[in-house]
């Protein structure tokens, strides 16, 4: 699961990793914060480039790469697909869960079962009306909603659902779906 090997390409080039090392490094960040932003924001970052990027040895990144994967810091690398564009568009849900809690687990027993379902992307506790929220992939309206009725609803403690279907999605953990408009400004010089 390692990666930055030097295969990604990495979205930061020549003086950008300067730039970004300038405007996102702070002296207060641990090495730990700084790896884990560099990669949050692009996994395909080569390790050799965040070394540059910290101003730390390539030998210590590594070690402290393998070291994040083997206590789960970092739980995986991931690509966000834009499915519309890809030619094989998706439906997504969010559904609020009002659950009983059990006693002794709470509410963990019951997102257990829920989060075992290969149709469900994630699950949260949250506050406020519902207990949980959980989002939902499918095919189609009516494979959500048969998802919905045929296996979460009658799931023991769950006491009522509300679905949520996503209509469009403008970003996504950060990254952009919809294509910035172009800024026709004249520029101005002084």
């Amino acid at each position: 699961m390692t990666c930055g090997n030097g295969v990604g390409t990495g979205k930061l080039q020549g003086a950008q990793v300067m730039r970004y090392a300038e405007n996102t490094m702070h002296q207060n960040d641990s090495l730990q914060s700084q790896i884990l932003h560099i990669l949050e924001q692009d996994a395909r970052t080569p390790l050799p480039q965040i070394a540059v990027m910290t101003g730390h040895s390539e030998e210590e990144i590594e070690q402290a790469v393998a070291q994040y994967e083997r206590n789960g810091v970092i739980r995986s690398y991931k690509t966000r697909v834009d499915w519309e564009r890809a030619g094989e568009p998706r439906v997504f849900a969010f559904i609020d869960v009002a659950a009983q809690p059990e006693r002794g687990t709470g509410y963990d027993r019951i997102a257990e079962r829920i989060y075992r379902y290969p149709e469900v992307h994630s699950v949260y506790l949250v506050s406020g009306s519902q207990d949980l929220r959980v989002v939902v992939e499918g095919a189609t309206m009516q494979e959500v909603a048969n998802f919905v009725a045929e296996k979460l609803a009658p799931i023991d403690g769950v006491r009522g659902t509300a679905t949520h279907f996503l209509l469009k999605k403008y970003k996504d953990d950060g990254v952009l779906f919809v294509d910035a408009e172009p800024d026709h400004r004249l520029a101005v010089s002084l």
